[in-house]
């Protein structure tokens, strides 16, 4: 039997036969490189490429540099990057919100006007191609001690059942006994109150509604601040208004105020390359998630409020038809930055992964969600479960078979814990439960997880402690294999990533990196960090192989949309070399959570012209939205992808929602 090896194998045999013949003529001189020179040397040998890959940083004009919190692939193929303020208060304070819209074939960009400080806000994919970008913040973090005006909650009531009412932000409020005035930082809108006729006696009831919002002194000083409960009138009120709406707020301090949430809600338009306004969600909320859900409506979970609190269990769901919002019947709580994953049968999967902020004892568990019967079904056997914090989330290739890893992760706030353990849960199981998987490179808070055409997941980048302290950052990158359940170290990324970091699968196979906000500049914790607006390129060890990588083309008129369950059929010319087809979910990613990527086996048929490829038909499995479509030869090398549209599926089901008012029914 004839052994032909394959191109890594001689790439990787005349790479190394390059060195040993440089080290045979020129010895000493090999040895009287520096570190950095000869580290420089190998990384760029084709051997050590087609190997290892290859990173890049990118070259972005200086008018064009953010510090980039959240990235989007969008379906023309360009990437959209957002700071907002960019956890910059500076930036905050004077109203500067940042957006740049990123080429990445001809490394162009342009600045995008940016309609509210989307910094902190959660983003998924519509079916149209649109991106729905929701949140935000309203207000920065102010330590206790550097609180220079008294403020707090504000409860604004409404007896009058026949009218809700709009607050405007500036709204004055009064104390009735302390005399003391406090202003609205937002609008906030009051339901009308709650009319209600006993069923046997006829008796009609009245019961108010309310609705909170964050007010503050108008000036600075101690003087300003009240210690009691006191009912506050409402300025500007017309005559008939005065005697419906009022205010109650307990104790008005300088306590120490967190991050405060919005509600502003916008759908970015590719084509037009433009936000465009739609209807606000009913919940403020800083660091939520949104998830794509299989009629495409998109559920919203998690976030800080307009107090700065947690949103306790209030979700909701947007309608992209209606472009409005509605609440689900039932509450349910979790942490900020929830890794929620539509699973299979159209449940939703919380792996447990997150960003932050909530009590370290509630919400945390992992388990799958019945949106519809509110019930969550636990999923055990979490090692570490105190460090998932901070942790990655990934849906393994290919999507369907239903495993689920989460990697790394930390201790609850800023706490030194960190891991290197990954955890793998099989939903196809009858009882699945998370069992240990191979640990990675390293204990890595915040890593960076991006699935490839190949069916591999590239991992990279990290910190063993909170935002890099201590000089933590990991410069290190593995590829897992699935199907053998491994690591393989690769080539080192050139810049270290942690907070606000984050990547993403490019359609051409390559994969992006951005952002780092570490705490501190130096190893000592003596020098103030600041933002790494560097963007890296990784080029995978499979586009460093000899030959020429598949080549896929629409077959003949473009067909751009494809049902599920339907066929559809692609040019070309190396179908004999396809192994595999993949339909791969463009990615949304911000502060470790990406619940958008995907890659889904396609079944094909090889056809004398090239490559007939057909759709699942299950809209859990596949939402709603736009997608590559790669092939993938004998030895791993994607094609370019082609981009195809899956509409609404008539079967997929949809979850009935309350529009106008919280559910108050409990929940966990």
């Amino acid at each position: 039997m004839n052994y032909r090896p394959s191109r890594r194998t001689r790439r990787l045999a005349i790479g190394a036969a390059a060195v040993l013949v440089l080290a045979g003529f020129n010895g000493p001189a090999l040895y009287n490189f520096t570190t950095d020179k000869y580290h420089d040397y190998k990384i760029n040998q084709p051997g050590y490429k087609a190997e290892n890959g290859h990173w890049d940083v990118v070259n972005v004009p200086d008018e064009f540099k953010i510090n980039t919190i959240h990235a989007a692939l969008l379906k023309t193929g360009k990437v959209l990057l957002i700071a907002g303020s960019g956890n910059d208060s500076k930036m905050f304070d004077a109203g500067t919100f940042r957006t740049v819209l990123w080429d990445p074939v001809k490394n162009s960009y342009k600045n995008v006007d940016t309609p509210a400080d989307l910094f902190c806000a959660g983003h998924t994919q519509l079916p149209d191609g649109k991106l729905l970008v929701a949140g935000g913040t309203q207000r920065y973090e102010t330590l206790e001690g550097d609180v220079e005006k008294a403020g707090g909650l504000m409860i604004v009531y409404n007896e009058n059942p026949d009218k809700a009412k709009t607050l405007k932000k500036g709204t004055r409020f009064t104390g009735r006994k302390n005399g003391k005035t406090f202003v609205a930082h937002s609008n906030v809108l009051v339901p009308r109150a709650k009319k209600q006729a006993d069923p046997v006696t006829g008796e009609v009831s009245v019961t108010p509604s309310s609705a909170r919002v964050y007010v503050e002194a108008p000036e600075k000083g101690k003087e300003h601040q009240t210690g009691t409960q006191d009912q506050y009138r409402i300025h500007g009120l017309k005559a008939g208004e005065k005697d419906n709406l009022y205010g109650i707020a307990q104790k008005l301090s300088f306590d120490k105020k967190d991050f405060q949430g919005i509600k502003d809600t916008y759908e970015f338009d590719p084509v037009a390359e433009r936000y465009i306004t739609v209807d606000p969600m009913g919940e403020a909320r800083w660091y939520p998630t949104l998830t794509t859900l299989e009629d495409g409506s998109v559920l919203s979970v998690s976030g800080l409020d307009e107090i700065g609190q947690v949103v306790p269990g209030k979700n909701e769901v947007y309608n992209p038809k209606t472009k409005k919002w509605g609440y689900l019947p039932r509450k349910r709580f979790f942490p900020t930055y929830p890794a929620l994953f539509l699973a299979q049968g159209g449940k939703v999967f919380y792996t447990g992964s997150n960003a932050g902020y909530g009590p370290a004892d509630k919400g945390r568990v992992p388990g799958v969600w019945d949106l519809g019967s509110n019930e969550f079904t636990e999923v055990p056997g979490m090692s570490d479960p105190d460090i998932l914090e901070t942790s990655m989330s990934v849906l393994l290739p290919p999507a369907q078979d239903q495993k689920y890893m989460v990697l790394g992760g930390g201790g609850v706030g800023e706490s030194p814990k960190s891991t290197a353990k990954t955890r793998i849960a099989d939903l196809t199981e009858d009882n699945p439960r998370f069992r240990d998987g191979p640990d990675l490179y390293s204990e890595a808070r915040y890593p960076t997880s991006v699935i490839l055409p190949d069916d591999t997941v590239l991992t990279t980048n990290g910190s063993g402690e909170y935002r890099g302290r201590s000089g933590s950052n990991v410069l290190k990158a593995a590829l897992y294999d699935p199907e053998k359940n491994e690591f393989r170290e690769v080539a080192d990324p050139l810049v270290g990533r942690n907070y606000h970091s984050g990547g993403l699968l490019l359609p051409d196979g390559r994969v992006m990196t951005f952002g780092s906000d570490s705490l501190f500049a130096d190893d000592a914790n003596t020098k103030p960090g600041t933002f790494d607006q560097r963007m890296e390129i990784y080029t995978p060890p499979y586009l460093h192989q000899d030959g020429e990588r598949p080549e896929l083309k629409d077959a003949g008129k473009p067909r751009k949309t494809v049902r599920l369950g339907e066929s559809v059929a692609f040019r070309t010319k190396d179908a004999e070399s396809v192994e595999k087809m993949r339909l791969i979910r463009p990615g949304a990613f911000t502060h470790v959570t990406n619940v958008e990527q995907r890659s889904i086996a396609l079944d094909y048929e090889k056809t004398p012209d090239g490559i007939e490829v057909t759709l699942p038909d299950d809209p859990s499995l596949v939402p709603p939205g736009w997608y590559m479509v790669n092939a993938v030869d004998g030895e791993g090398v994607p094609s370019k992808a082609v981009w195809v549209k899956v509409p609404v599926d008539a079967n997929a089901d949809s979850h009935p929602t309350v529009p106008e008012s919280p559910p108050d029914t409990p929940g966990d």
